[in-house]
């Protein structure tokens, strides 16, 4: 049976749940307390994301991704508008229309970028699609933090396409999944977590928890509170109100008290630019990016690629890609990452 760690490369999600927000599930699961978000953790949660971001925004829990990105976004747009994003999103590719079911009806509008980025030039032309009402409306522009490719946005750059969108009268989505592992990449540059959400224009962040070290809770942020007005019923009709909230909460309040989200992220993202620079080494192999968080895709002869999975690796071809996706963690281990590189250049001397 291949080990856990062959698992590794796989997805962020293979991870178990970092020890800070275990212990929190822990000490949260004593006594009783009121349900529904009523309990002393959840408002906590709540204060401490405000911290994060310097500002009195809104925020909601909800269990996955999907829901946050889709209940997010049906709060900006109606049934006839559109939702701008990259071929590459999320929601493009894996949310099985989820964003356009809880618009009812809507249409999610992909376009192309380089480094699976958007720049105003390719956003630009989609305003002239179509003839008035024949055509969605764009009701809302949607961007990944960092991108499926890794990749990430500076600050000027989310400004750029936020000016856009407000001109053009769109709200600004952020799909953070993995927002930590863009924080903890652009903190060295001087980077608060408030200068590329809302004081570069984003309106709504999904603020990502499971790959980085949570268990089933991912936040809805509301820079301005008067955006959120009633999100709580769609929350609740959209079957996303935990009873124990709690649990939930508390895995939040274990991992912003103290900076262990940040520390996590950053881990992972130097696992994988020591992955990265394990790759350059090898011959045969190039990397299709340059890693800026925790993905690294590269392109291998598929006679490696083949010996790896013998072995028991679990890596994938990733869509929009040439290469591989290798994906790092929190609970990524230097030794597992040479492991993987000694393997693939045994490989590699044999094919």
């Amino acid at each position: 049976m291949p080990a856990f760690d062959d698992y590794t490369f796989a997805s962020d999600n293979t991870a178990g749940l970092a020890p800070e927000a275990l212990e929190a599930l822990i000490a949260a699961n004593a006594d009783t307390v009121p349900s529904y978000g009523n309990d002393p953790w959840t408002p906590r949660a709540k204060q401490l994301i405000r911290d994060v971001f310097e500002t009195d925004c809104e925020v909601f829990f909800v269990f996955n991704g999907t829901a946050a990105n889709s209940l997010a976004l049906a709060q900006f747009c109606r049934s006839y508008h559109s939702v701008v994003c990259h071929t590459l999103s999320h929601l493009e590719t894996d949310e099985c229309s989820a964003p356009e079911f809880f618009l009812g009806g809507g249409k999610v509008i992909p376009l192309d970028g380089p480094n699976a980025k958007l720049r105003p030039a390719d956003v630009e032309p989609v305003f002239a699609r179509g003839r008035g009402v024949h055509y969605p409306k764009p009701g809302a522009l949607s961007l990944t933090q960092c991108t499926e490719w890794g990749t990430l946005y500076t600050p000027d750059e989310i400004r750029a396409l936020t000016d856009l969108a407000h001109a053009r009268g769109l709200a600004v989505h952020m799909d953070g999944a993995r927002f930590a592992n863009a924080a903890a990449a652009l903190a060295p540059r001087g980077g608060k977590p408030a200068d590329f959400t809302w004081r570069a224009g984003v309106d709504v962040l999904s603020f990502g928890g499971t790959k980085n070290g949570m268990n089933t809770t991912e936040a809805v942020v509301f820079f301005r509170r008067e955006h959120a007005r009633e999100f709580e019923y769609r929350v609740k009709q959209g079957a996303q109100l935990a009873s124990k909230q709690r649990f939930a909460s508390a895995q939040w309040c274990g991992m912003l008290e103290g900076g262990a989200w940040l520390r996590h992220a950053a881990h992972a993202n130097a696992m994988a630019q020591r992955l990265a620079d394990g790759l350059r080494a090898l011959p045969g192999t190039k990397l299709c990016v340059e890693p800026e968080a925790n993905g690294v895709f590269v392109e291998m002869p598929q006679v490696a690629v083949e010996a790896l999975r013998a072995r028991g690796w679990h890596f994938h071809l990733f869509i929009g890609a040439r290469g591989y996706r290798l994906m790092t963690s929190w609970a990524t281990r230097p030794e597992t990452i040479d492991r993987f590189l000694a393997e693939l250049g045994a490989a590699l001397a044999v094919g």
